[in-house]
């Protein structure tokens, strides 16, 4: 049941946030504290619902390397979709024809910020570090990369590609980021940098969502491959790219660290045994 209790209880603030978002649509000073606010609350509430249903500290949200680790991930996140950017815009495929909305911007980042929190404690939090628990590591990052991806489905110019897209670069990078440090901080980072970086600054579309425009008047086209599409730069080859490629670095430095956890069938079925009646 501990699954359940903490995927509902991160849920919940993760729909009121996204009500109070929704409802002060135009107003960006309101939506930044809105969604500053949600992030702050979730972090409170996984600590809470965790230690309530593990009775454990709850480590991989401790305050150590809390900044260092998200602003970490933040530069990385940033500097990855810029070097997506950077691609398209050498091709053509991206144009910037002045500046946009510097009020839009700050609307996005609470929303990102939202998003990136409530996000990385529902799928490395509780369901990556559970199913890793049950199945071992490889099983819980295939599955709930899996996961991730078709979850984007669900927004309003998704495809099939993006979802695949977003299942590689995005929960391949985010679940190998927390196996490499056990620490919720660098994932969240870098799910922050990468969304800020393609609304508030690049104004793009992110995983086939309309966002309002950010910081840059600018626009993509061309070829789904090189662009992404209707979906947005993370369905182009640039960005699944970048995204295999931290997830071997990160999952390179897990192995290192020796933080990969085996998948123990043989110890699994032992521990069943044992629990049968005699």
């Amino acid at each position: 049941m501990r699954l359940v209790w903490q995927l509902l209880a991160v849920a919940l603030i993760a729909f009121l946030g996204g009500q109070g978002l929704n409802a002060t649509d135009g107003s960006p000073w309101l939506q930044l504290a809105i969604g500053l606010a949600t992030a702050v609350v979730a972090v409170v509430v996984y600590r809470w619902v965790v230690a309530k249903t593990e009775r454990r500290t709850v480590v991989e949200l401790g305050r150590p390397r809390a900044v260092g680790g998200t602003a970490l991930g933040t530069l990385l996140g940033v500097a990855m979709f810029g070097f997506v950017i950077a691609n398209i815009a050498f091709l053509g495929h991206y144009t910037v024809d002045g500046l946009g909305s510097p009020e839009g911007a700050i609307g996005l980042v609470g929303f990102m910020a939202a998003a990136a929190v409530t996000e990385e404690l529902l799928y490395r939090g509780v369901l990556l570090r559970i199913v890793e628990g049950w199945f071992g590591t490889w099983i819980a990052l295939g599955s709930t990369s899996v996961l991730f991806g078709l979850s984007h489905l669900l927004n309003p110019n998704a495809t099939l590609w993006g979802a695949i897209a977003i299942a590689i670069e995005a929960g391949g990078m985010l679940g190998a980021a927390y196996i490499a440090t056990r620490r919720l901080w660098l994932p969240i980072g870098l799910h922050f940098g990468w969304n800020i970086a393609a609304s508030a600054i690049f104004s793009t579309e992110v995983s086939g969502n309309g966002t309002p425009q950010g910081l840059l008047d600018a626009a993509t086209s061309g070829p789904i491959a090189i662009s992404g599409g209707d979906f947005g730069p993370e369905g182009s080859g640039y960005a699944v790219f970048a995204g295999t490629v931290l997830t071997i670095v990160f999952l390179w430095i897990a192995k290192r660290r020796g933080t990969i956890v085996p998948t123990r069938r043989r110890d699994r079925a032992q521990a069943a045994a044992a629990t049968l009646p005699r």
